[in-house]
């Protein structure tokens, strides 16, 4: 029998209304801000009600057309380069792993166990300590401004890997037998067996690794100096100029709205798969 407690369900659901406007109202600020025009943002109280310039100021930001200074690059350009990055980091996160979790589990080879200790070892390295000579490498090989300048240094994760291959481990040893008598070759079985096992944790990690892939600040800050590479979030930093008379930010806020909505529509399109992939008893 479920005891109710009302004192304990208002409390808790204050508590979560409070958690809801703590998380909402940034959000629905700078919605407001960005159907402002400027004038009504740099001279307080902005008003906190939407603005009739919502069309025209998102028009503006997406077609690259707006006034004032920074940089004055079409969103919709880069909100694509955004996309592309994510997609590839997280695709090619998500396959290496595998493949290198794969190998590491059901394949026998001189120092395998060192290779994994190695890859476990790069977890405990700072971005800081390994960034400088990434953009080095990426610098000789003349990949500054390119799609393959902001992806490739970033599709190996040893987080991936570790996770992938401790799911494998426990995958019965019969299964693999079975697979053996059916005369499945390795491939055969990492396609038809290993991926559809490990659909819940691919989509788990999908959404985790599009997020961290789309929200890009100091890589993308190295290896694009072109505005035509910048991606969004990039590109939100440029708008910003100097003071607040300088910077349009009805065109700035704009841009924010912009940014959080392929991410948004990923975590809801993805959240099923995503919390069972988290939280599935069989992992």
């Amino acid at each position: 029998m479920v005891e109710r407690r009302p004192l304990l369900t208002l409390l808790a659901h204050l508590v979560l209304v409070l958690g809801v406007i703590a998380v909402a109202l940034p959000v629905y600020i700078t919605f407001v801000a960005s159907t402002r025009s400027n004038e009504d943002i740099i001279h307080p109280p902005m008003p906190m009600t939407p603005g009739s310039h919502l069309v025209e100021n998102y028009r503006t930001v997406l077609d690259g057309t707006r006034q004032g200074q920074g940089s004055k690059a079409p969103v919709a350009r880069m909100m694509w380069i955004s996309l592309v990055s994510a997609l590839v980091i997280a695709i090619g996160k998500i396959v290496i792993s595998l493949l290198s979790a794969f190998a590491l589990v059901y394949f026998r080879f001189p120092f395998r166990q060192a290779c994994f200790w190695a890859i476990f070892v790069t977890l405990m390295l700072p971005v800081e300590v390994r960034i400088l000579p990434t953009y080095k490498v990426v610098s000789d090989l003349g990949m500054l401004n390119t799609y393959a300048g902001l992806t490739v240094p970033l599709i190996a994760s040893a987080t991936a890997t570790f996770l992938f291959r401790q799911f494998f481990m426990t995958v019965p040893d019969e299964l693999v037998e079975a697979a053996r008598v059916d005369g499945a070759g390795p491939m055969r079985f990492f396609k038809d067996v290993l991926v559809p096992l490990s659909s819940t944790s691919i989509a788990a990690l999908f959404v985790i690794q599009f997020i961290y892939g789309w929200n890009q600040y100091l890589w993308p800050l190295l290896v694009t100096t072109d505005e035509s590479m910048y991606p969004v979030v990039i590109g939100i930093k440029r708008m910003i100029s100097g003071g607040d008379a300088q910077t349009e930010w009805s065109a700035v806020m704009a841009t924010a709205m912009l940014a959080m909505i392929p991410p948004a529509i990923v975590v809801m399109l993805m959240q099923k798969w995503f919390v069972k992939g988290l939280v599935d008893s069989e992992k």
